[in-house]
């Protein structure tokens, strides 16, 4: 009891703020249902027949919709226990030395380029496609506190290629940070087309950027010479305490068009736990050349599960979706939950090993590793540590 009287005492002000920071990433929103201004139609008006589900409460999973509650016991835990627990030295990732000159003037060679988190620089066609820029020390509605960069960004703002498309999945502060789009809507040479969920775009009108397109489950978008679609994935959204489910969240399937001279596609799952949205996703499309799957953030399972895939999981997506090859995202920048930053890749090499499948199939980059897309990824030599 005195412990826990203890742990209470150490919950300042203002770590009452970083756990609303917190809750905004990776848990739940409490408090009430305002709607906010970038509140979409409601179910009352005639939808699409490929609608996304809406009800008073928000947009809807299409398979899972886990209940709220549960976020104070994890908090109660990880205070109780003292997660998560990093290393006494700190997490020291190795880093890749990108060729920047080679990056900004590519518009022939198919690569990919991990950044951190969610973030990915994929070039393919001769376009250059960023999803889910987060360039911010921290991910959170405060700079001041909040989740906070454990490794730095693969690439810096300044050193990315012009940017044609930015893909956003969803608006949990660790996917869509103001000060990443604002950035890029002021790039030289003209700003990106932004492909955001529904009800995004007011978001995006408020922070001054014009050239955003929202898109439902199952729209597509024609964009810098690629054929773009918005897919399901299990996940939430929130910005604030109060709009929670508000606007749409998903994943992204990128083509090129019929006839191109190199065809290629890929899957940007975005966040997501796991459903048959996948096996549904994998039926439809028939397969992708290339797909970015998160792997980190899952522990503790109980709570997480819904909204987050562990690394096996992720690699029972990557089978649904029938991909040729993965890189796995999300895990190594932003220490959200309880795993170890490092333990992600440890689980996916048992999760692959495991299924049988090549060990190169479904593998993870260094921050700043570019890899070429026509290459295995044991055989890359554009980008060196």
């Amino acid at each position: 009891m005195r412990r826990a009287h203890a742990a209470i005492k150490q919950v300042r002000p203002y770590a009452r703020v970083a756990v609303c920071a917190v809750a905004l990433v990776t848990g739940c929103s409490a408090g009430g249902q305002a709607v906010s201004d970038a509140t979409p139609a409601t179910s009352s008006e005639p939808q699409p027949l490929h609608h996304a589900r809406y009800t008073s409460s928000g947009f809807e999973n299409n398979y899972e919709n886990s209940p709220r509650g549960s976020f104070w016991k994890w908090q109660w835990e990880r205070l109780t226990q003292g997660l998560p627990k990093p290393p006494a030295n700190g997490y020291r990732f190795q880093m890749a030395h990108p060729d920047i000159a080679f990056i900004k003037a590519n518009r022939s060679v198919d690569t990919l380029t991990w950044i951190g988190h969610a973030t990915a620089l994929v070039q393919i066609n001769g376009v250059n496609v960023l999803t889910d820029p987060v360039f911010s020390e921290r991910a959170s509605p405060f700079t001041f506190i909040g989740p906070k960069r454990k490794t730095p960004p693969g690439l810096a703002l300044d050193q990315l290629p012009h940017i044609d498309i930015v893909l956003i999945s969803h608006n949990h502060y660790d996917h869509l940070d103001i000060a990443s789009v604002q950035a890029l809507n002021r790039q030289a040479g003209g700003p990106p087309r932004f492909l955001v969920p529904l009800g995004v775009k007011a978001w995006m009108t408020s922070a001054g950027i014009a050239n955003a397109e929202e898109l439902d489950w199952g729209d597509e978008s024609h964009a810098a010479g690629l054929d773009i679609w918005f897919t399901p994935a299990q996940h939430w959204s929130a910005r604030t305490p109060f709009d929670r489910a508000r606007t749409l969240w998903g994943s992204w399937v990128v083509k090129t068009p019929p006839g191109a001279a190199h065809p290629f596609s890929f899957f940007f799952a975005g966040d997501t736990g796991y459903s048959p949205d996948f096996r549904d996703i994998g039926a439809r499309f028939g397969g992708f050349d290339l797909a970015l799957i998160p792997i980190g953030a899952y522990d503790p399972r109980w709570f997480m599960h819904a909204q987050h895939v562990d690394p096996e999981e992720a690699v029972r997506i990557f089978e649904d979706i029938h991909a040729k090859r993965a890189i796995g995202v999300h895990w190594g920048t932003f220490e959200l939950t309880d795993e170890p930053l490092d333990e992600p890749p440890r689980r996916l090499s048992d999760a692959v090993q495991k299924a049988g499948l090549p060990a190169d199939s479904f593998t993870v980059l260094m921050h700043g590793q570019t890899i070429r897309l026509d290459t295995p990824v044991t055989k890359q030599t554009i980008s060196t540590p």
